[in-house]
């Protein structure tokens, strides 16, 4: 049966108003007795529409296993983007307010996703390249090797104020700015949940840390996560070991029963101090007159830029003066000293301290420390 068309499915202890929950039902049906303005974040991995026809094999003449399931096959593009719409309709009106989607395909399905996402009023925020670093080869020698993937992130309408955790996502990659391309394997090894046969459960089960980084990256924690194609239930397992909430859908019985199981094993990580991801931006805002008023910094006190090129002198106002007699708060002397249309003078301007250079922003985080306690 294909998700959101077919006969009626069991709703087994279906509540609509609980989280952490995998909903054995229809797509569309399921979806349409969810509460409108009521999940944080929608993660969909949908069919793909592959359009395969006849069986790949490899070079030795060994059967491929490709994604030949039922669910993800359509009579005709119509049929496709129609249960697109259908479900894609519906997560914008579940979604709150400032809530956001992200969705993944290929080739087949992605570009047909991202215009009717656009057409019912999704704002995309970025597309993001998954870039395998071990993917299938191509057999037959006729493409190239197909190593990525897509995933758009869109926010329920351009006025939406969504979570973006970018000191989160900076930290991550070694303070550098997360980039819109992601190098990661697929999922493989222990990872890979396997049957009683031995063989891969789900076709399309995604890795873990593909899921991580959206969940770590679009979310807060307590925040609740809609996956409306559950599969193996990779969302809730990282949604629930990040300390957010779940709501998971899925219409095979096998794969609910799996997604089940592995919930049941997952931990989640209860101490503060590791999950919190708090931004620099959501802090409380310290000008740097405080810095003088609380005695961190002294009228007079000489302040550099990391090298050393430039120097200037704290005013009793909270301004800086240079030699020359160039004026201006930390961030506009810092961009007029490097000719620049801005600066972030907290990052630009250092102390020194026993003979070391010393961020003043650390200072403003030793206020926020002092503040808290």
């Amino acid at each position: 049966m294909i998700q959101g068309r077919g006969e009626s499915p069991i709703f087994h202890g279906f509540n609509a108003m609980k989280h952490d929950k995998i909903i054995h039902a229809d797509c569309l049906e399921a979806l349409a007795k969810l509460p409108s303005a009521s999940v944080d974040l929608v993660f969909a991995d949908p069919p793909y529409n592959l359009q395969l026809s006849g069986t790949l094999t490899r070079p030795d003449q060994s059967v491929v296993d490709a994604v030949d399931d039922e669910w993800d096959q359509f009579d005709s593009f119509q049929a496709y983007d129609a249960l697109s719409g259908a479900w894609l309709r519906e997560c914008h009106r579940i979604l709150k307010p400032d809530g956001a989607l992200w969705v993944i395909g290929s080739y087949h399905n992605i570009f047909r996703l991202g215009r009717i996402l656009q057409d019912v009023g999704y704002w995309i925020l970025n597309d993001i390249v998954w870039r395998k670093s071990n993917p299938m080869p191509n057999f037959r020698g006729r493409r190239f090797t197909n190593a990525h993937e897509t995933l758009i992130w869109a926010s329920k309408s351009e006025k939406s104020k969504y979570t973006f955790n970018y000191d989160a996502m900076k930290a991550l990659n070694d303070g550098l700015q997360m980039r819109s391309d992601w190098v990661m394997p697929i999922c493989t090894g222990q990872e890979r949940i396997k049957g009683a046969d031995g063989t891969k459960a789900h076709p399309t089960q995604k890795p873990e840390n593909l899921l991580a980084r959206v969940i770590l990256s679009s979310t807060k924690r307590g925040d609740v996560i809609l996956d409306p194609f559950f599969g193996s239930g990779t969302t809730g397992a990282v949604a629930k070991r990040l300390g957010r909430h779940y709501i998971g859908i899925e219409q095979d019985k096998n794969y609910v029963e799996l997604a089940t199981d592995r919930l049941a094993s997952i931990t989640p990580i209860i101490e503060d101090t590791l999950i919190e991801t708090a931004e620099k931006r959501a802090l409380p805002r310290i000008p740097f007159g405080a810095l003088l008023e609380g005695g961190w910094l002294k009228t007079g006190d000489a302040l550099y830029d990391t090298k050393r090129r430039f120097t200037a002198r704290v005013r009793t106002d909270g301004s800086l003066i240079t030699e020359d007699k160039k004026t201006g708060s930390i961030h506009s002397l810092g961009a007029q000293l490097q000719e620049q249309a801005s600066c972030n003078g907290w990052q630009f301007w250092y102390i020194e301290r026993a003979g070391e250079l010393v961020s003043i922003d650390s200072l403003r985080t030793e206020i926020r420390d002092t503040q808290q306690l």
